[in-house]
């Protein structure tokens, strides 16, 4: 008898909450719904970045820069990582002549963990906490079908693109999560949302990208650090070096962005807090219909918008390994009120 009622007490508050939690479901659905709805007319505010730290991977040019730029403009200061010295000396001293912020700039392989960990040690030193880490870096292999692509061009696609987010998460989220404070960023592209003819290495990075920042969102939901911020960007074509050559099918409703428009709605997404970022906005409208048509009748539409021949004219330059560097990285600093370079050595390449 005891045991009788302790088993019915056990199915009732199985019940109950199993009630909570669709009456949780139902009032979440009317409120966001209507919430998603009210910010396509109302905006939210956007946060104030003077003062915090902003790390960008692969900032010596392209969208990588001319987003550090903006979040400069906005007093944010800058640590610019990049494998290019050369270029990365080059954008550092433009940003320190137009910006009144504070530039570091270190040279790094994101898709090696232990230099990623040396170099973000030396960041922490250097500069303090990041608390804004923007993963921009990527490569693409070029025009290949998957059985011809060289596999150390398939290896160094994945580990950039997709491990080089792992090791700089590691690196930063910790202090995050300590302050229960920052924004993580991750820069993919519509190459990881829908498949494409001959990116079959780009997909695959670009897809595990997505579904990794995704779930390190749910991570910091449960963890309860409401204070930390991801947002996840996933552009179509964008007029960088990147897909040099690569032409859209319908420029009226998939045109290739300016890379200042883009770097612009990309910062504007990180101050809005925004979740997810799809430009254009057309991409948003083609992921609805993905989601329910059948399989095949989603071939006919790749190849309606051009996804079966977009590398057919790519003369971008094809991602290929770095060279064995035999000198240590260097890491110089910019600063504001000082004209002279000053140059210390801080890590290995292995």
């Amino acid at each position: 008898m005891h045991n009788y009622i302790i088993h019915c007490i056990e199915r009732v508050m199985i019940s109950l909450q199993s009630m909570k939690e669709f009456f949780i479901l139902i009032i979440g659905t009317v409120f966001y719904f209507f919430e998603a709805f009210a910010r396509l007319f109302i905006q939210p505010p956007r946060k104030d970045v003077e003062g915090e730290i902003v790390l960008v991977t692969g900032a010596a040019q392209g969208i990588g820069k001319l987003i550090a730029e903006q979040l400069g403009q906005l007093g944010a200061t800058l640590i610019l990582w990049d494998t290019n010295w050369e270029a990365l000396q080059i954008t550092t001293k433009e940003l320190q002549d137009s910006l009144d912020v504070r530039v570091y700039a270190y040279v790094c392989d994101c898709s090696r963990r232990t230099e990623v960990y040396k170099v973000a040690e030396q960041v922490k030193r250097d500069v303090g906490d990041v608390s804004i880490l923007v993963n921009n870096a990527g490569v693409v292999t070029g025009k290949y079908n998957f059985t011809d692509a060289p596999d150390n061009l398939v290896e160094r696609t994945l580990k950039v693109n997709v491990e080089a987010h792992f090791w700089t998460y590691k690196a930063f989220l910790p202090g995050m999560v300590s302050r229960n404070h920052g924004h993580l960023v991750c820069i993919a592209c519509h190459g990881g949302l829908f498949a494409m003819n001959g990116l079959a290495d780009y997909c695959a990075s670009r897809f595990a990208a997505v579904g990794f920042a995704e779930s390190i969102a749910l991570e910091l939901l449960v963890l309860r650090k409401e204070g930390i911020k991801t947002t996840i960007v996933c552009p179509y074509l964008i007029n960088t070096t990147m897909f040099a050559g690569c032409q859209t099918k319908w420029p009226s409703f998939l045109p290739i962005m300016d890379k200042h428009k883009a770097a612009e709605e990309i910062v504007d997404a990180i101050l809005r807090e925004k979740i997810y970022l799809l430009l254009p906005f057309s991409l948003y409208f083609l992921m609805a219909l993905k989601s329910f048509m059948p399989a095949k009748l989603g071939i006919i539409f790749i190849n309606f918008f051009g996804g079966l021949d977009l590398m057919d004219k790519f003369r971008g330059i094809p991602v290929s390994p770095p060279e064995s560097y035999k000198e240590p990285a260097t890491q110089t600093q910019f600063p504001k009120q000082n004209s002279t370079l000053e140059e210390t050595w801080t890590t290995e390449y292995n």
